[in-house]
């Protein structure tokens, strides 16, 4: 009968290191996809807001005032949601630090012809919506 060499069961120190670092570069792009996919989620809401805006100012306040309003508040835009005016980090449109700017021009006792709506978005350029009648 022939000699059995003894075989230990397990992993080698080699092996157990590969699988550590394999483990470990997959969680570094699954955290990378996911703060990936957030960003790209409050850009959706931020582009989401302007729109909504833009939409309330034209088709709405326009259409009944003719002119623009010089400043938003909460209930200058009726037909939409007031809480759309705030960004995703809870600063109201007009504060100095909100992600949302509306910007009024040719202004005169409150009654503008024309604006500027601006969002400032994370890794991407600055989304912008101009009035339509100038």
């Amino acid at each position: 009968i022939g000699h059995m060499t003894a075989h230990t069961k397990g992993f080698t120190v080699i092996e157990l290191l590969v699988v550590a670092v394999f483990l470990g570069v997959a969680a570094v792009i699954a955290l990378l996809q996911m703060n990936t996919i957030r960003t790209e989620s409050i850009n959706k809401e931020k582009r989401t807001a302007i729109n909504a805006i833009h939409y309330s100012l034209e088709e709405n306040f326009y259409k009944e005032h003719k002119y623009y309003p010089e400043t938003i508040k909460d209930d200058t835009l009726s037909t939409m949601d007031a809480a759309l005016l705030t960004d995703p980090d809870g600063k109201k449109i007009g504060d100095s630090e909100s992600a949302y700017r509306y910007e009024a021009r040719n202004c005169h006792d409150g009654k503008c012809k024309e604006y500027t709506l601006r969002a400032t978005l994370a890794n991407e350029a600055e989304y912008v919506k101009d009035s339509r009648n100038k």
